[in-house]
């Protein structure tokens, strides 16, 4: 594998890459790396494709601004089109993760003429109530995290976050707030993502958050301790590699594409309105850990996902997955990401 510092317009995004072919780009979410890609990168070249993973903006060697409107949907699109133009690829099969996902459908909708093909693994077009709705209610587009059910359409993100953080902690919340998540998560890097990344596993208990209050409750407060490593899915040195990435940054800048990725819910869902309307006409794989806990953000994802992705070519499952399944479950994952670009080469 070969890597490097790609400028795409005032920042620069580090890629990793292997292979030759029609271009395949990989982009992991929160935490992450290009590394949550590791286990895709030599099945995707031997089987005769570019395979690219990048550090989205603010991780691992990527540029980390503090501004937060540079983590916004329509930048996050710029650089996405700036990385394709620097492969000189017009269209590329587009992979995403958590907040790779949201970007991925972003990309779809705004620019699909530059998609071949999309992987997501979070449902598009969830309502600002995080619940699904149907026939001639308003339509949004999954532009910022999983919205608070106890809140009304015509309120700001942000006002719902705060509502939900009334009856109990959300992280949704706590991260609105520039600084008290910069120093917690900063001085306990290698625990937190230890417990987080567990919480988020087929064997973890993201939810755990609900039973806290939100008075006085940092984001270790609420997750539950992992147990040590190696775990089924990830050794001792996978998990060195990403605490490596994370902890060499300046302590207020190592968590902040995370952090400044959720401060664009209101940014994002302004900026989305004009595209509340538009279905997904790209050829589409939905990929999904049969056990995500994040999946109780979404009911009624399956029947929304019909209805507004008409690329949608199938909806798999990964048995024993959680939310990072292109980890938990790489054999299963793989089958079905080569499959899918195999079938659109041809």
């Amino acid at each position: 594998m070969k890597e490097q510092r790609i400028d795409v317009g005032g920042c620069r995004l580090r890629a990793v890459e292997q292979g030759e072919g029609p271009l395949v780009l990989m982009i992991h979410g929160f935490p992450g790396l290009a590394w949550s890609w590791r286990h895709q990168m030599e099945p995707l070249a031997q089987a005769g494709f570019h395979a690219v993973a990048i550090d989205s903006l603010g991780y691992g060697g990527s540029d980390r601004p503090t501004d937060p409107a540079a983590y916004a949907s329509d930048c996050m699109q710029d650089y996405l089109i700036a990385l394709l133009d620097h492969y000189e690829a017009d269209k590329a099969v587009i992979v995403g993760q958590d907040f790779g996902a949201q970007y991925a459908w972003n990309l779809a909708v705004r620019a699909p003429e530059r998609v071949a093909g999309l992987i997501a693994t979070i449902p598009y077009d969830y309502d600002l109530a995080g619940r699904a709705m149907l026939g001639s209610a308003p339509r949004y587009p999954a532009d910022a995290p999983a919205r608070p059910e106890a809140s009304s359409p015509d309120r700001l993100p942000s006002e719902r976050f705060a509502a939900m953080a009334h009856e109990h902690f959300v992280h949704f919340h706590y991260f609105q707030h520039v600084g008290p998540a910069e120093r917690e998560l900063a001085e306990n890097a290698r625990e937190f993502l230890a417990r987080l990344f567990y919480a988020l596993s087929s064997k973890g208990d993201l939810w755990s958050w609900k039973t806290a209050s939100s008075v006085g409750s940092g984001y270790l407060d609420v997750l539950p301790p992992a147990p040590p490593l190696p775990w089924p899915w990830l050794s001792e040195s996978e998990f060195d590699r990403f605490v490596a990435e994370y902890i060499d940054a300046e302590p207020m800048l190592r968590f902040i594409g995370g952090l400044n990725s959720y401060r664009t819910a209101d940014a994002n869902w302004k900026s989305g309105q004009r595209w509340a309307d538009h279905d997904v006409e790209t050829p589409t794989l939905f990929l999904y850990g049969a056990k995500d806990p994040s999946f109780g953000f979404f009911p009624e994802w399956e029947e929304r996902l019909k209805v507004r992705v008409p690329g949608l070519r199938d909806i798999i499952a990964i048995p024993e997955a959680g939310h990072f399944l292109q980890q938990e479950q790489p054999q299963a994952f793989n089958k079905a990401l080569l499959d899918f670009v195999a079938e659109l080469s041809r």
